[in-house]
């Protein structure tokens, strides 16, 4: 099936060589959600997308093609962004991945596009990381409809103690431990984002663990 969109809001999530002088691009798109799309001559010297296709920078891009891979015809700049650095730049990569490997391809989110550039607005203003980080964890998860139970047991539906003792069980919530659980406390119970993840590694997620952030 073939689909053309034109002036269509998106982000550059991650690009990769395709060929001698093309890349395949992963866009996040408002009204599509992601899709892959290929540029070709993206990598010459003279390309007019050369120096547009960068993550983290909001674009208006059209294509034309099959749902699978849809060739790019055109992207321009809509609007700029402090360019992230150090630690942001890590956090901005960090989102990407999350969205690269748990969002479905050609599975639109408006409301998770918008968090996701209000999230690439906040990280390059300078806001704290970690508190950026999990408002879009629990906003990505809530669209996907895994959203978790925070504030109150899923048994008994009391509130949640920050100084009790829980177990969270992925498809519940936070239940009461028992003698022998592994257990966390209701301070540090927040978005379970790993459950979602069935094992990958998020190679950023590693980095900014490594730096105390995440």
């Amino acid at each position: 099936m073939k689909r053309r969109a034109d002036q269509e809001p998106g982000y550059v999530l991650h690009t990769y060589p395709y060929k001698e002088t093309s890349l395949i691009v992963e866009a996040f798109t408002r009204r599509h959600g992601r899709v892959a799309l290929l540029a070709r001559g993206a990598r010459r010297p003279r390309s007019a997308m050369r120096g547009v296709l960068l993550a983290f920078h909001p674009l208006r891009l059209g294509w034309s093609g099959s749902a699978d891979l849809a060739t790019l015809i055109s992207a321009e700049w809509a609007g700029g962004l402090q360019s992230l650095a150090g630690r942001g730049l890590m956090c901005g990569f960090y989102l990407n991945e999350l969205i690269l490997r748990l969002l479905p391809r050609e599975d639109p989110h408006e409301a998770l596009f918008d968090a996701y550039g209000e999230a690439l607005a906040r990280l390059s203003a300078g806001e704290a990381f970690p508190a950026v980080l999990r408002g879009f964890e629990k906003r990505l998860l809530a669209e996907l409809g895994y959203a978790p139970l925070f504030d109150r047991e899923a048994q008994s539906g009391a509130p949640i103690e920050p100084t009790g003792s829980y177990v969270y069980e992925p498809d519940r919530g936070p239940v009461r431990a028992s003698h022998g659980d592994l257990v966390i406390s209701g301070r540090t119970l927040r978005a379970l984002i790993g459950q979602r993840l069935h094992g990958q590694v998020l190679h950023t997620r590693s980095v900014l663990m490594e730096l105390a952030d995440l």
